[in-house]
């Protein structure tokens, strides 16, 4: 979370706030692209001032990345909940979840990850992917065969491919069902 200003996170009217704030760009979001939605329309729909906007969020980028902070976290505790062991060909029910809910907001997650969307989003997800991924590593739910590399390289490195495929994946004209782009985002990351 970015803040322009020190505000008191504890607060419970700093907390409705902010999700006025968050209610009113998921709002405008869902409506049309992230490039157009101004910090005076977020204020004018949350009914707050520009003032009370710019106490808790420096920009745009910042607000429409907290607002989408509880769906980066479900992203992220899908992927770390798949039992790396599972067969290649069966995905495993937290991977075709996670995409079933992606594609239940296909379109704040296109809106998200499109060439205009948040740069600071999908650097959230990777981040957090990354994060949750390399915990289950540490914690002896790694792989075999993957000792020779870094615990936090190879965290890194699925949770980019998993953000790369779930951009490509929403952005595109024809989309897969999502269980099918789950199967075949499985096999890759089995090998």
């Amino acid at each position: 979370m970015s803040y322009s200003w020190s505000v008191n996170t504890d607060d419970p009217r700093a907390q409705r706030t902010r999700a006025r704030l968050h209610a009113a760009v998921l709002e405008l979001a869902a409506d049309r692209e992230l490039s157009t939605i101004t910090m005076t329309e977020v204020a004018k729909r949350a009914a707050v001032n520009r003032a009370t906007l710019y106490q808790h969020y420096a920009d745009l980028d910042a607000l429409v990345t907290d607002a989408m902070e509880g769906a980066i976290a479900r992203v992220a505790r899908s992927a770390a909940l798949c039992p790396l062991d599972a067969p290649r060909d069966l995905a495993p029910r937290p991977l075709v979840d996670m995409f079933e809910h992606v594609a239940a907001n296909a379109v704040l997650y296109r809106r998200m990850l499109s060439a205009q969307g948040s740069a600071r989003f999908a650097n959230r997800i990777q981040e957090r992917l990354a994060m949750e991924l390399g915990e289950r590593f540490r914690q002896g739910a790694r792989p075999a065969g993957f000792g020779d590399v870094p615990v936090d390289v190879h965290a890194a490195y699925l949770a980019g491919a998993l953000t790369g495929v779930i951009t490509w994946w929403i952005t595109a004209e024809d989309r897969a069902p999502a269980a099918e782009t789950a199967l075949a985002a499985w096999r890759l990351f089995r090998g």
